[in-house]
């Protein structure tokens, strides 16, 4: 077509396609160069990939020209193409899309000649060099093994190191995938749980936008390797199944996640690199194996940190009715609840330390080294819980005290303790506690109910320090009245809500976290004990809650 006649000025190859098959302009460089062309399905029968050869009966779908026909954007790629005489040329294939047309350039990178110089060059050089080659070559094998060795040892220990360090799977596999893309040059790495027939992505790192938990299948020569414990390499067009096509080939990287003879999920690699793998696929092994192990071992954490968290809602929702029963002066009825409550998680928590006894001398006859470690620390740690729950049972008798319902003699110091205890779980690693006891008589009070004060101002202030803080505990004695000071330096009342605070149902707290009966009670516990309640705030500086009661 004339319109295209300018292209007669390129010293390339130029070709322009219509619609899929229609050849309708060649200048005089693709004639000259591609002397036997015939039609364009022949002609594209000849080039291929230079990276990527394919032997397939259907040539269209892996032909760079009909890649490039087909291609709705601009596309490009290096090409190889066998000429009549059985040399092979290389080319920069660039296709650009004009409306109906597709126009396609051939940059000739072959550079036969300079090739042909350097090879006599170097064959000038090849005597001088083959004795020093022949004498540094088993020194540089030496060197680089271990230069590999070491990096292969380095990188799974940090890899080891990383997943030891947390029992949450979300971090496990982002950072594993992390150093695996580093690594190996990737823009997307991911991991694929093995579930229901089935790979559903759970965790990625890198340039995406395939969400979570989608479905995806493999190719049936990637899935014979993976489901023989072997890792698929291979350069591919398509990320899995179904998923759109890449404008250029990529270095795809399947690795089989095992966990005793199971394959429990698949870590996948993208690269646009170009590589080789050797050594590397030692390193991909050892930390497939390693989050095998780490996976179910978090797994097993997680379930048991279910049964604990199961255990402590128990406690919570029996704290709840606690603060009911208080509100309706009902303690009494509290306390048999409770030790109803305490029987009842006593019974569970004897099964599971048997459980856990026996798990332990299972533990043992396990013969692999790493998992016997894995489980013998998962068991330890069920251990603590178990004991820790026993712990709070213990506490919580006697916080509630069956037999005290009317007016005895206690010490306040030791009372403040045992509530201590009880919230230790809301201080923890959070709250530093500071304590400035006095030398204090008995006083006649209500135990119980002066616990649940404690325990309500206590809570609060945890709740009031965002991230750490301190709270100092004053207790003093002075003119026949006992005074307890409890001070926080979380992030303090609003003046115009130091009014509100023990108004019943009042809260600031979200729905679902606060009641709005705490304060209210405990100012009705204090009313009855004839004392008196306090509280002094300072926005972004902290509370005070001062308690005087009657020392007779």
């Amino acid at each position: 077509m004339k319109k295209f006649d300018f292209f007669n000025q390129y010293r390339d190859p130029v070709i322009v396609i219509r619609d899929y098959e229609d050849v309708v302009f060649k200048n005089n460089t693709f004639c000259r160069v591609f002397k036997q062309f015939g039609d364009i399905r022949k002609f594209a029968h000849k080039m291929n990939f230079d990276f990527c050869p394919v032997d397939s009966e259907n040539v269209d779908l892996f032909s760079p020209i009909f890649q490039a026909i087909v291609s709705k954007q601009n596309f490009f790629a290096r090409v190889s193409y066998i000429s009549s005489d059985g040399k092979t040329y290389y080319y920069d294939l660039t296709a650009v899309k004009r409306g109906m047309y597709t126009i396609i350039f051939f940059g000739d990178v072959s550079s036969e000649v300079l090739l042909e110089d350097n090879q006599k060059e170097r064959e000038l050089y090849k005597d001088k060099l083959l004795k020093l080659e022949e004498e540094n070559d088993e020194l540089q094998k030496i060197r680089q093994k271990a230069q590999s060795q070491a990096f292969k040892i380095a990188l799974i220990n940090k890899v080891s190191n990383i997943i030891r360090a947390s029992m949450d799977i979300s971090i496990i596999l982002n950072s594993a995938l992390k150093e695996l893309a580093i690594m190996f040059g990737c823009f997307r790495a991911y991991y694929a749980s093995n579930s229901d027939g089935g790979f559903y992505i759970e965790e990625m790192y890198g340039e995406s936008n395939i969400p979570k938990n989608i479905k995806i299948s493999f190719d049936a020569l990637a899935m014979k390797r993976l489901n023989a414990g072997n890792i698929s390499i291979s350069y591919s067009l398509v990320e899995y199944i179904g998923a759109e096509a890449f404008k250029q080939s990529v270095l795809r990287i399947i690795v089989p996640v095992f966990h005793l003879q199971k394959m429990i999920g698949v870590i996948v690699l993208l690269s646009y690199q170009k590589r080789e793998l050797n050594e590397e696929i030692e390193i991909l092994d050892a930390v497939s194996s390693q989050l095998g192990n780490a996976i179910i071992r978090a797994e097993l954490y997680q379930k048991n940190a279910k049964n604990v968290r199961d255990l402590k809602a128990a406690l919570e929702e029996l704290k709840e009715t606690q603060l009911q029963l208080i509100n309706s002066e009902k303690m009494a009825s509290l306390g048999q609840l409770v030790a109803g409550v305490a029987h009842e998680i006593n019974t569970p928590v004897a099964s599971i330390k048997s459980n856990n006894s026996i798990t332990s001398k299972l533990i043992s006859k396990i013969e692999k080294e790493d998992l016997r470690e894995m489980f013998t620390q998962i068991n330890s740690l069920d251990r603590e819980a178990i004991q820790r729950i026993s712990n709070i049972v213990v506490s919580l008798k006697k916080f509630v005290r069956l037999d005290e319902a009317e007016l005895q003699e206690a010490n306040i110091n030791k009372e403040i303790d045992l509530t201590l205890d009880l919230i230790s779980h809301e201080t923890k690693n959070k709250i530093e506690i500071e304590k400035h006891y006095g030398e204090i008589p008995p006083i006649k009070c209500y135990p119980n109910m002066l616990n649940q004060v404690f325990t309500n101002i206590l809570v609060n202030a945890c709740q009031a320090v965002k991230d750490k803080g301190k709270i100092i505990i004053t207790t003093d004695f002075k003119s026949g009245n006992l005074i307890v000071k409890i001070k926080d330096n979380g992030q303090g009342i609003p003046k115009e809500n130091i009014n509100k605070i023990f108004t019943a149902g009042f809260t600031t707290k979200g729905v679902g976290v606060g009641t709005g009966l705490g304060l209210a009670i405990s100012r009705k516990i204090i009313d009855k004990h004839n004392g008196k309640i306090q509280v002094y705030s300072e926005v972004g500086i902290g509370t005070e809650f001062i308690i005087t009661l009657k020392g007779e």
